[in-house]
């Protein structure tokens, strides 16, 4: 007969990323999974596996959930530099305010730890970062058409740099960097890249 579960594994992955976003990975172990979810470990590893298969699938829901629909909204942007700057804008408020303040990112949270080296890991990691440089650059391609950006820029390049800008922000957030000057460190990176007429 097969096992029937009495949990729904859907709330347990969502108390669970919340979990590890806001605690962290390294700190969090089985035991703070069972009590915060309050299932039984057998019932854990029998619907995940053990934890780095549970911090994939955190992970994978994090990036579809939290992550994946920002980076389509700025991929979809028409203004340019300015749906960049937006983007920072928002990003700065949600990490150093509101209900997740000081949580950092969980993707960027975990590149910082010795799991992120785990190929269960890196690999959601490496789409996180991927969907997160295309969405940059395709921010740049319009700001580009639209003689937003210094001639000569290789826009490769400057997703990237912009992609390890909010990495930056997500961390430097965590460890308590005041909204203020984080925005201005945005500030001066899209400064390197836009015309003079721009930054007017």
């Amino acid at each position: 007969m097969p096992d029937i579960k009495h949990f729904d594994p859907d709330t347990t992955l969502d108390q669970v990323v919340r979990l590890f976003w806001q605690r962290g990975t390294e700190v969090t172990g089985i035991a703070d999974v069972v009590q915060a979810t309050g299932l039984s470990r057998s019932s854990l590893y029998a619907t995940f596996g053990g934890k780095p298969q549970l911090q994939a699938a955190a992970l994978g829901r994090y990036l579809e959930r939290q992550s994946r629909p920002v980076f389509e909204a700025l991929a979809g942007d028409t203004r340019g530099v300015p749906a960049i700057a937006a983007f920072f804008e928002r990003l700065v408020a949600a990490r150093c305010s509101g209900e997740h303040a000081r949580w950092g990112c969980l993707v960027t949270n975990t590149h910082a730890t010795a799991s992120g080296g785990l190929p269960e890991i890196r690999e959601i990691l490496d789409r996180h970062h991927d969907a997160l440089r295309a969405a940059m650059r395709a921010a740049l391609e319009v700001a580009r058409t639209k003689g937003q950006l210094r001639a000569g820029l290789k826009l490769g390049d400057a997703a990237e740099a912009l992609t390890l800008q909010a990495y930056a922000v997500n961390l430097r957030s965590r460890a308590g960097a005041e909204a203020a000057v984080l925005l201005a460190g945005v500030r001066a990176v899209l400064d390197g890249f836009t015309t003079t007429e721009e930054r007017r």
